[in-house]
């Protein structure tokens, strides 16, 4: 289960950054998203609902994090990608940009929360 979690942080820290760098060239080129921004974004979202999963069965397996702040982290990672659900405009372009840059964010958190879980 260890090994299936640090597999999976890998690939959300690469699908959490390449779905933001999509969405942020969509928005600079002023176009409607295609199919494929569309699909990152919520591959990342999955991705990170999976490793959260992932971690609460670790969890529940009394395997700790060496750090505690690898929770807040993660909690925080996915927090920020969820959050647009909420937040975001309804004018589809300026959504975009809140969920490319929330995306971005919660990359930024996964990152920092792989560095704290050895």
């Amino acid at each position: 289960m260890l090994t299936a979690h640090h597999v999976v942080a890998v690939a959300v820290i690469a699908i959490t950054a390449l779905a933001a760098l999509a969405g942020g060239l969509a928005y600079r080129r002023a176009r409607e998203p295609g199919a494929l921004v569309s699909n990152l974004l919520a591959l990342a979202q999955t991705l990170l609902v999976a490793q959260v999963g992932l971690g609460l069965l670790l969890l529940s397996d009394h395997r700790r994090a060496a750090h505690r702040l690898h929770y807040a982290y993660g909690t925080l990672a996915l927090a920020a990608v969820l959050a647009p659900w909420l937040y975001a405009p309804e004018e589809p372009r300026r959504r975009l940009a809140w969920f490319g840059g929330a995306t971005l964010v919660a990359a930024m958190l996964a990152a920092r929360a792989y560095m704290t879980s050895s």
